[in-house]
This record gives C-alpha cells, sequence and structure tokens, in this order.
C-alpha cells in the first residue's frame, strides 16, 4: 500500500507524482475513451449512464460517511451547475466525438480558460486582464483557426464545421457552470457537490438521449468490447480515480500546480489518438498545439 504521508505529515514524493499522472495522463486519455465508447453507444446515453452512476456510487458513500444531506436549493444549483457542465459541456463533446478525432476535440476543449477570463472579466465584472492574457488569447484564437482551417474536421462525416462549433460551445458551457459555481450555493464538501452534480447532469443527459430517440438507436448486442471497455474505463478511471486525485492535489499542493493539467492534457489526447487510432498528426495540427499550449501558459499563469 503507498503511504500518501511522509513522517512529518507531508504527502509524499511518491503519491504526489501517481496523483499527477492520473490528472495527465487518465484525464487526457478520456478524449480517446469518448471516440472509441460512441463508436456504438450513442452519446447521451453512454454520458448518462458514466456520470448518473459514478453520481451515485459517490452519494451513497458520503451518506455513509454520515455527511448531511443537501437542502432543495442546493439540489437546484447542482443540476443547473451540472447540467452546463455534463449535458452542456461533456455531452456536446461526445456528439462531436462521432464526427472528429479525439486529438482535435481535446486541443479545441483546450480553449476553456480562454472563456474563463473573458467571462469573468465582461460578464461578472473582474479586473481588467493582464495584457500577456490578452496575447494568450490572440495565440489561442489562432491555434483554433488552424484547426479550423484542417480539413481532419470534417473527414469522417462532410459535416464541415459543426462538430468544431459544439465543442468550443461546449467549453463556453462549462466555463460558464464553473464560474458560476463560486457564487455559491452549493454544499462546502466537494466530493458531495461533484457526486450532485454527476446526478443530475446524467439525468439531464438521460432526459436528452429520450427526446433526441438515442433510445431506440440503442441495441445492446451491437455494443462491441472495446467501447464497452472505454466506457467502464470512463467511469473508473476517468471519474472516481483521477477526479479524485485532483480533489486530493488541491489539498496537498498549489491551485497553480494542479492546473496544469490544462496545458498537458491536449498533447496527452492528440498522442494517444495518433498512437492507438491513428488519427491525423499532420504539422498543421502540431502547429495549433503548439499555439494552444502557449496560450493556456499565458492564461493559467496571468489570469488569475
Amino acid at each position: 500500500m503507498i503511504r500518501t504521508t511522509g513522517d512529518d505529515g507531508r504527502a509524499s514524493l511518491t503519491a504526489l507524482l501517481l496523483a499527477f499522472g492520473a490528472l495527465y495522463l487518465v484525464w487526457g486519455s478520456t478524449y480517446l475513451a469518448i471516440r472509441v465508447a460512441v463508436e456504438t453507444i450513442p452519446p447521451f446515453l453512454m454520458l448518462g449512464a458514466r456520470f448518473g452512476f459514478t453520481g451515485l456510487v459517490l452519494y451513497a458513500w458520503m451518506l455513509r460517511r454520515g455527511i448531511e444531506r443537501p437542502t432543495p436549493s442546493e439540489w437546484r444549483a447542482a443540476a443547473w451547475t451540472g447540467g452546463l457542465m455534463l449535458f452542456g459541456g461533456t455531452g456536446m463533446v461526445g456528439v462531436a466525438e462521432q464526427h472528429i478525432p479525439s486529438g482535435l476535440t481535446a486541443l479545441l476543449v483546450s480553449t476553456t480558460p480562454l472563456w474563463f477570463v473573458l467571462l469573468a472579466w465582461l460578464w461578472k465584472g473582474e479586473p481588467r486582464p493582464h495584457g500577456v492574457v490578452f496575447a494568450g488569447i490572440a495565440i489561442g484564437l489562432a491555434g483554433v483557426y488552424f484547426l479550423f482551417e484542417t480539413e481532419s474536421l470534417s473527414a469522417e462525416s462532410g459535416s464541415g464545421p459543426m462538430p468544431g462549433l459544439l465543442v468550443l460551445f461546449a467549453s463556453l458551457s462549462w466555463s460558464v457552470a464553473s464560474i458560476h459555481s463560486r457564487e455559491g450555493g452549493l454544499p462546502g464538501n466537494p466530493f458531495l457537490t461533484s457526486a450532485m452534480q454527476m446526478m443530475a447532469g446524467g439525468a439531464i443527459l438521460f432526459v436528452a438521449a429520450t427526446v433526441t430517440g438515442e433510445w431506440s438507436q440503442f441495441h445492446p448486442a451491437a455494443v462491441t468490447l472495446r467501447s464497452a471497455i472505454s466506457l467502464a474505463y470512463l467511469v473508473v478511471f476517468g471519474s472516481f480515480i483521477a477526479f479524485s486525485a485532483y480533489v486530493w492535489l488541491l489539498r496537498q499542493t498549489t491551485p497553480a500546480r494542479v492546473s496544469t493539467y490544462a496545458f498537458v492534457n491536449p498533447g496527452v489526447a492528440v498522442v494517444l489518438g495518433w498512437l492507438i487510432l491513428s488519427e491525423p498528426f499532420t504539422p498543421r495540427i502540431a502547429g495549433a498545439l503548439a499555439l494552444l499550449t502557449v496560450s493556456v501558459i499565458l492564461i493559467v499563469r496571468y489570469g488569475r
């Protein structure tokens, strides 16, 4: 068993390395897992099962530990933020990944810090960002332009830019929910909050599956083994292990260090998609990766 703390009560180096490894590699690989899962499982159903099951297990665990039950107002706040994050955010990613490679999806999702900065400034009236942050935003937009110029965004479906636009909308939706969640109304315990958001988001995703007719499109006998394994991976590794590592790291090190996953995950996703699914890794995509990585580093470093 790995010790999480040393003799002085501080986190051990081994535990920190494992936690950061989970954050970098596991979260970076979830784009690949979603891409494989939606091959034979409709996206809203797949993600509803992922988050609904994870949320129920986590919520039951919290209740077993004797935590106070959330109030109706806390449930409403969790439904609002969970819906924006998991339906508007991850749900749209799942829909888009039916048509575009996982690596390109991860690169577009890496624009999330850009939306964070702009929304906090223009919507919430926070101080005007540092000039370096505007440079980071400009570099990030250049990276997005590179991606929309490449034919890979619509190579498989001929659907034009729409899947890429869905991913950008997903990043915006996630950012809106995250900023709104800072205004209170949610339980103080991060595990309880996440459990409630996943349960609420899972329910909304199941409603979306019903409205879009996914239930009639879903045939259990047609689900491939690799899609089923990908869904299990998303539940166990993407939700339980990586999220637990994230929450633990926030208590053991600085938020700035934890936030470094934002500019590591896209590179991991691009490389894994290229190695495992033979997704394109052209000079243009490499250039977009470099631009977006620099953009995220500048925004995270100087964007408060």
